[in-house]
């Protein structure tokens, strides 16, 4: 673990806790070299199953690329950090509970939407754009309208 300080590979931990929000074990570090503490989360890494895309390539589960896409969705949102984790978590916990070695990219993207839509609809809009491929302001007014019929 890197001392975001100084860079410094070697820190003691000083505090453990269990944090349900973040899906890991949360340890308060302090840097051997400079001193400073700093946090970090633990997470069990388990295999992913492999995402298949729309055009039949295979590629594997990365859940940093999925929570960078759902980001870019929500930026200058008021939607906690901990709600996209929580997201995320429950998409990959859905995942393994297929007990599958492969999923379709669609079926992560309309998890995706649903959960969105869930946390905040101007997301879940800026997703549907690129997700479902709306290309002109028609299609998007008609999603809108969709949106506010329920």
């Amino acid at each position: 673990m890197k001392c975001p300080h100084c860079g410094e590979t070697e820190s003691k931990v000083i505090d453990t806790t269990h944090e349900a929000q973040a899906g890991g074990i949360r340890r308060r570090r302090e840097c051997r070299k400079c001193g400073k503490r700093f946090s970090t989360v633990e997470r069990v890494a388990m295999p992913g199953p492999m995402v298949v895309k729309r055009d039949g390539r295979r590629e594997p589960f990365d859940r940093e690329k999925l929570l960078d896409g759902i980001h870019v969705s929500c930026i200058k949102r008021p939607i906690p950090g901990e709600a996209l984790e929580g997201l995320v978590d429950s998409i990959e916990a859905r995942m393994h509970a297929t007990g599958k070695a492969e999923v379709s990219a669609k079926l992560i993207g309309d998890m995706v939407m649903a959960g969105l839509k869930e946390l905040d609809q101007v997301a879940y809009i800026r997703y549907a754009i690129v997700y479902l491929g709306l290309a002109d302001v028609e299609s998007v007014r008609r999603e809108i309208d969709r949106i506010l019929e329920h």
